[in-house]
């Protein structure tokens, strides 16, 4: 069996700047252009039964603005009548109302159960398009940057089971056969497990192929589903097909449909079902064994032998239960005796009196411990002088306890920490997997097209991006860009809803819920001359931070970046924000 090989990520020492001082507040205007939508943005709002954390990351928080990273400066969105929308900016004092490129064909406000429409372009060529429904659509679109030339035309459309959104596509041309890879994120209903919120995630990956030119037709040629209890952060495949990389908080894995699942269903049952051979409970003094008699069991049928380290129990001429004891005991003073409710006591008094048993017998899982309530609050009162109902009671004390009100929102660690895992296309299994500690996700964006989509992580007070290369087995993330402090920054906008950066790292930006952008510039050289008077020493560089403040009260549902100019939606405008205005 072939274990995946656990990787770091290997951060590049020149990209950090230790004597980053901060950003400065600019108080320049930024422009900002407002366009009126003609009809309203299909958003979809949560229903009675998404009401988990996971359908909030998935489909609350989805953003409705996408980018098309093929043609910079191409947004899209879908409105309430099913029309795919287009703006294209070529020049910011002339902007155009948004156009019309595609029509959905069935009308979505017939649908109770749908999902957002969500849009992926896959290739400079084509798009694949999701209904919300569990309908998918695949799309050639001509070239999309040439409005002579772009048409969208449909040339594949077939429903896949429940509703979905797409999380990436992918464009694949090997010997003369085209097809796309598509990744569809569903959460769904988990029948048997309701342990914690009683839904799972399930990531299906599609393969459409036509398998050459004279054969108009795409037809589905494989779907893999992986499940797991997280909404991945970031998900995307290699651009050669071969693999898949995953960053989530709980891990993913490929799952079998069919006999497998069945087989595991009746596992899980009949391990539910499975009762515990005995019961055993102890004080400082002494330990409870209860077991539960066969019907018409009589003391002559029952068999106890006591040793200082063991114990026999024989029912009906059989043995039920031996092993060695966890401790000493004494064995002349332990009894046994038989219940009116039908059950077996035994008596078992500690040689160490005060020693709290972890097991009763040594490497026995059979039984299950019940926990007496006096001795929980004698263990607590043990402890007593560990805790206070104080937040600091003695502030003069060398090492003060933790203020829990002090910590930021990245610094809470979970019990499980985020992990980044690469999974292999043709065994569905995990080969790489990089345990991502306390480097909390913050954002992706794609920096080249052609490339796996990058991910911004937090490293102490810094924010990292990191560019996978599937190619290189050595150093298959690297490092390649720093945004300084803004790990740290961030995680003071407690109402931060959407993150992005510009693709040739210029500047990063993050908008609210409502109303506010902020924009965080990379350092500068400084036109004039400036000094640090703590140290002083000259200031050559400065990095800018701006905030624009949208006239709308109507939340933000879309938010995108690109090297010059900040796109946002909101449900009846569109926001242009001019970042750089250097061409």
């Amino acid at each position: 069996m072939e274990v995946a090989a656990n990787c770091s990520l290997r951060v590049k020492r020149p990209l950090l700047d230790p004597r980053f001082e901060g950003y400065k507040l600019s108080l320049e205007p930024l422009p900002c252009y407002q366009l009126e939508l003609d009809a309203a943005v299909a958003e979809v709002k949560l229903g009675d039964d998404q009401y988990t954390l996971e359908h909030m990351h998935a489909f609350g928080m989805y953003n409705y603005l996408h980018s098309d990273s093929w043609y910079q400066d191409s947004v899209y969105y879908v409105d309430i009548l099913g029309r795919i929308m287009k703006l294209t900016v070529m020049l910011d004092t002339a902007l155009g109302k948004p156009r019309e490129v595609f029509r959905l064909p069935a009308d979505l406000t017939v649908y109770d159960n749908r999902l957002c429409a969500s849009i992926h372009f896959t290739s400079s060529t084509w798009v694949t398009l999701s209904d919300g429904t569990g309908r998918l659509y695949l799309i050639a679109t001509g070239e999309r940057g040439n409005n002579a030339s772009e048409k969208w035309e449909i040339m594949f459309n077939e429903e896949l089971g429940n509703p979905f959104i797409i999380i990436h596509s992918l464009s694949l041309l090997k010997d003369e056969e085209h097809s796309i890879a598509t990744l569809l994120l569903r959460i769904e209903k988990e029948e048997l497990d309701m342990k914690g919120s009683g839904f799972y995630v399930s990531l299906e990956w599609v393969t459409i192929s036509k398998k050459n030119k004279d054969n108009k037709k795409y037809e589905i040629i494989k779907r893999d589903t992986l499940r797991g209890k997280s909404v991945p952060h970031y998900a995307a495949f290699e651009p050669d097909g071969n693999g898949l990389m995953i960053v989530s908080y709980k891990s993913f894995q490929f799952v079998h449909l069919g006999q497998d699942i069945e087989e595991n269903k009746d596992e899980n049952m009949s391990e539910k079902i499975k009762e515990p051979l005995y019961y055993w409970q102890q004080t400082e003094d002494d330990l409870t064994v209860t077991v539960r008699l066969p019907e018409d069991t009589a003391k002559e049928d029952i068999q106890v032998q006591f040793l200082p380290d063991h114990i026999s129990i024989v029912l009906n001429g059989q043995l039920f239960l031996e092993g060695k004891l966890h401790s000493t005991v004494d064995h002349e003073s332990s009894t046994w005796i038989i219940k009116e409710n039908n059950s077996l006591e035994i008596s078992l008094i500690k040689k160490n009196e005060g020693l709290t048993w972890p097991e009763l017998i040594v490497a026995d899982k059979q039984g299950e411990f019940i926990r007496d309530s006096a001795h929980c609050a004698a263990i607590a009162e043990r402890l007593m002088h560990l805790t206070s109902e104080e937040l600091n009671p003695n502030p003069d004390k060398e090492k003060p306890p933790c203020n829990a009100q002090e910590l930021e929102e990245c610094d809470i660690f979970f019990e499980e920490s985020s992990s980044l895992c690469r999974f292999d296309g043709n065994t569905l299994k995990t080969t790489h997997v990089v345990n991502l500690g306390s480097n909390q996700y913050l954002f992706s964006v794609i920096v080249d097209p052609k490339e796996m989509p990058c991910f911004c992580l937090r490293h102490d007070v810094d924010a990292l991006l990191w560019q996978p290369h599937s190619g290189k087995q050595d150093d298959m993330w690297e490092h390649i860009a720093t945004f300084n402090a803004l790990g740290y920054v961030q995680a003071s906008k407690r109402d931060k809803k959407f993150f992005a950066c510009a693709p040739n790292y210029s500047y990063a930006a993050l908008c609210e819920c409502l109303r506010r952008v902020f924009i965080y510039r990379q350092p500068t050289p400084m036109s004039t001359v400036l000094y640090n008077r703590k140290e002083g020493r000259h200031v050559g560089q400065v990095a800018k931070q701006q905030v624009a403040s949208l006239e709308t009260n109507d939340p933000i549902l879309g938010f995108q970046a690109t090297n010059e100019r900040l796109f946002v939606l909101t449900t009846k405008n569109l926001f242009l924000i001019k970042i750089n205005t250097e061409n």
